[in-house]
């Protein structure tokens, strides 16, 4: 079954992407949760239409994230966390301290956009975080975690 995502839904594709997905994961799942809607002949029309209309807007925020993210890239952070004299972190570093460390440095970025290959960091080290500013930009930011 064809359906047109209305949001960005992870590891499957991004607001108005249309995709083939099985129909009970369309019927019971996407479309009862407001996340797509069938492609109908009349609603690709509309989103043809939609799409032909916002390529100026997408255009403009794609320069601007890609204009952003050269900037990002001469960055590094350190993040201070509390750990034991082993270097285990009590309590582990996640996107919610990335995303204030660079608060801090000027950029507002929401910690729903940044990501790690590692699902959790225990341990103080260098690690890297994976920024998305738009769909086909992203960024990565190697940081650092230290002993307070």
């Amino acid at each position: 079954m064809e359906v047109i995502l209305k949001q960005d839904v992870p590891n499957l594709g991004y607001k108005d992407d249309i995709i083939k997905v099985k129909d009970g994961y369309a019927i019971n799942y996407l479309i009862p949760k407001g996340l797509a809607v069938n492609a109908t002949a009349s609603a690709k029309k509309m989103h043809d239409e939609l799409i032909k209309q916002r390529a100026h807007k997408e255009a403009k925020i794609r320069e601007e994230a890609e204009a952003l993210a050269a900037k990002l890239k001469g960055i590094s952070l350190t993040i201070g966390a509390k750990a034991s004299s082993k270097g285990k972190i009590f309590g582990s570093v996640n996107s919610i301290q990335i995303s204030e460390a660079l608060k801090e440095k000027g950029f507002d970025i929401d910690r729903k956009n940044i990501t790690f290959k590692e699902e959790l960091i225990k341990e103080l080290g260098k690690y890297h975080a994976k920024i998305r500013l738009h769909k086909d930009v992203q960024v990565e930011i190697p940081f650092e975690i230290i002993a307070e």
